[in-house]
């Protein structure tokens, strides 16, 4: 008998620990549904940014105002500010459209930094559907006088608003940047977080010699880049009791099935689908199949974090110890190479 691919997510039972994270992928309808037909256990929506929210509430605002200046009566056609729902509201259409013509989880995402009225989107994304929520954090202090207790505070008051707007199940996705990565995952989960998505992709800006300018640019994701996630999965897989999500790098069979040994659920993937298509999704699938089948697996719960840092023989390989094992090893085969070359 096959072995059984379903996986658990944010307490979701997915029928494959394969998702669509959330890329441009998300915004076609008929490409969400190509997702699904290829196989993926769920889909992430495009984040809703806190920018886009409140510079249309700033937009509003500022209409409502020069209404009431010029045209005293003009303010009482419209409701007040706080119950008007002044947000982009094609995302929301778009995640309720989602989520009844789809029939994996619809997983409704928010891209944001700092604690305000913004939050109350959450609830409107449960509103239209969704099954789960991803709040992706991304700050980039700049500031000397910014204390790291100061940027983790701002995350943790963050998710417990979040969490205080929404019943639904709440995913957080952070980066690597942390002084202690495991203290600070306990304290989210602590906070409210019912899963750690790792890791979310900074946008690294580059200059133009030309022209002299700071240009945004962003790289499609290579298959090395998993490494990243697999190891700090590999860690916290035993140290925390939510979901654990793998993100970056998974391109193949190969990446996904060692980020579900680490300790993964669920093993994430974007940049792949956006450079080959959303079909790739069935042939990353039945390379897990094969490998599973080949070594007997019952079922993908059965191997999920075999090879995390509590259950492999040498924790270290996952510490500082790697780190001279691999160096060590590098320069000896570098020289021995370069003797039989001479």
């Amino acid at each position: 008998m096959p072995a059984d691919l379903s996986t658990t997510y944010l307490g979701l039972r997915l029928r494959s620990p394969l998702v669509a994270s959330a890329s441009p992928l998300s915004a076609r309808l008929d490409t969400l549904r190509r997702l699904e037909a290829a196989g993926v256990g769920a889909v992430v929506m495009q984040s809703l940014f806190e920018e886009q929210i409140v510079h249309e509430e700033v937009e509003l605002q500022s209409v409502l105002e020069l209404g009431a200046w010029s045209q005293p009566e003009a303010s009482t056609y419209f409701p007040e500010l706080d119950t008007y729902n002044t947000g982009p509201e094609d995302y929301l259409r778009h995640v309720e459209a989602a989520s009844s013509a789809l029939s994996v989880p619809v997983i409704g995402s928010l891209n944001g930094h700092s604690r305000g009225g913004w939050v109350r989107y959450a609830q409107l994304i449960e509103n239209a559907g969704a099954a789960a929520l991803e709040l992706n954090l991304m700050l980039v202090p700049t500031h000397a006088a910014t204390t790291a207790d100061e940027v983790e505070d701002a995350y943790l008051g963050l998710v417990a608003d979040i969490r205080a707007a929404t019943r639904l199940p709440l995913a957080i996705k952070i980066g690597p940047f942390f002084t202690s990565l495991p203290n600070f995952a306990a304290r989210l989960v602590e906070a409210g977080a019912d899963g750690l998505v790792l890791f979310n992709r900074y946008l690294e800006p580059d200059i133009d010699l030309e022209s002299m300018t700071v240009e945004p640019v962003l790289h499609l994701s290579t298959v090395e880049e998993m490494r990243l996630p697999l190891r700090w999965i590999a860690i916290l897989r035993d140290q925390v009791k939510v979901s654990l999500a793998a993100t970056t790098g998974i391109h193949d069979a190969a990446s996904a099935l060692k980020v579900l040994l680490a300790g993964a659920d669920v093993a994430m993937m974007a940049s792949a689908l956006l450079s080959i298509g959303p079909d790739h999704v069935r042939a990353v699938l039945a390379g897990m199949q094969y490998w599973l089948d080949e070594r007997e697996y019952e079922s993908v719960d059965q191997m999920k974090g075999s090879m995390s840092r509590g259950s492999v023989p040498d924790p270290s390989d996952y510490e500082r110890a790697n780190y001279l094992k691999a160096l060590t090893h590098y320069t000896i085969e570098h020289h021995l190479v370069g003797d039989r070359a001479h």
